[in-house]
């Protein structure tokens, strides 16, 4: 008997036809969000779950009684309970590295949009505002030859220094565990401490992972360290920046502006945030292209199928599944 999979969104034709030809696939037809209950009622007899922008909580997995494995499409894994899964040997799988390059592409977009106002600049077009070209009017901030700051230096954060070389940035970084001189060397990034990163930087980016440490680690006192003149654009998780301290700083002037592609409470924007003229809101898009997309969705396949077959997936979350099972 084939082994039995439920995928939470309605994915490419081509990624549900491949799963198909080694398992009976059942597919959440809407593209939104299942609350845990309906996930977890969709999960009750399934052996895989191929999990796109869903929470796989206790409640799924108490009634996900069969379940093998959780093949996560997204390179970060804060929406499964991976302890819980753990503990009851379900693999968890992400899909790392293929949204590197165009992470980093959103991150600096939203950089350059922040710091030349395309977003409020457009309105102002738009709106019929725009009646005569001024001196001393709609300024923005310059990029060329600024300080990029990176808190994190994985490959999105390495990403970004590739690109910042082409706007003769000077580049800073800080992570817990310091890249290796002969990277450092080749990206013309200079380790720093935490509390220099914030000084310094014209453009502060956030790269790391949610994680206990990292969470609110951009908050009131980190964003009064920044320069006034600074920008912080954050594409990593939500939760890494405190919201309530980033819009009293934003109203403060205590920095520039701000871009960002992840939010605290998703879909729901902090009271405030929205109506700020120097912030650039996306709605989580980082991976939003055709390619990547499809990418992401075929390894988390090769996962998938590789977990239900026995063998050990190339992205897998919680090794020491496989390592109990020697």
């Amino acid at each position: 008997m084939k082994p039995r999979v439920f995928v939470s969104r309605p994915l490419l034709p081509a990624v549900i036809e491949r799963i198909a030809e080694h398992c009976e696939v059942t597919v959440n037809p809407e593209d939104v969000a299942l609350t845990p209950g309906a996930l977890a009622e969709a999960c009750r007899d399934v052996d895989g779950l191929v999990a796109c922008g869903v929470r796989v909580n206790e409640e799924v997995l108490r009634r996900a009684t069969r379940l093998r494995v959780v093949a996560n499409i997204a390179a970060g894994y804060d929406n499964i309970d991976v302890p819980a899964c753990t503990r009851r040997g379900i693999v968890v799988t992400n899909t790392p590295g293929v949204v590197t390059e165009i992470t980093a592409d959103t991150a600096f977009a939203l950089l350059l949009s922040a710091a030349r106002r395309v977003t409020d600049l457009d309105r102002y077009v738009r709106e019929g505002r725009w009646r005569h070209w001024e001196w001393g009017s709609m300024w923005g901030a310059e990029v060329n030859g600024k300080t990029l700051g990176l808190y994190g230096f994985g490959l999105i954060g390495q990403a970004m220094a590739r690109r910042a070389r082409g706007f003769s940035m000077r580049v800073l970084y800080h992570t817990r565990h310091r890249a290796p001189q002969a990277l450092e060397k080749e990206l013309n990034a200079q380790f720093v401490d935490r509390e220099t990163l914030l000084r310094e930087s014209d453009f502060l980016s956030l790269h790391a992972p949610l994680t206990l440490l990292t969470h609110h680690m951009i908050g009131a006192s980190e964003l009064a360290w920044m320069k006034p003149g600074a920008f912080l654009i954050n594409t990593a998780r939500g939760k890494v920046v405190d919201e309530e301290a980033l819009v009293q700083a934003l109203r403060a002037g205590k920095i520039a502006g701000a871009g960002l592609d992840v939010y605290e409470h998703e879909p729901h924007l902090h009271p405030g945030l929205a109506t700020l003229p120097n912030v650039v809101l996306l709605p989580h898009i980082g991976s939003a292209a055709a390619e990547p997309r499809l990418k992401m969705a075929m390894l988390a396949v090769d996962n998938l199928l590789a977990a239900l077959d026995g063998r050990r997936p190339l992205n897998v979350v919680n090794a020491e599944v496989f390592e109990s099972r020697s």
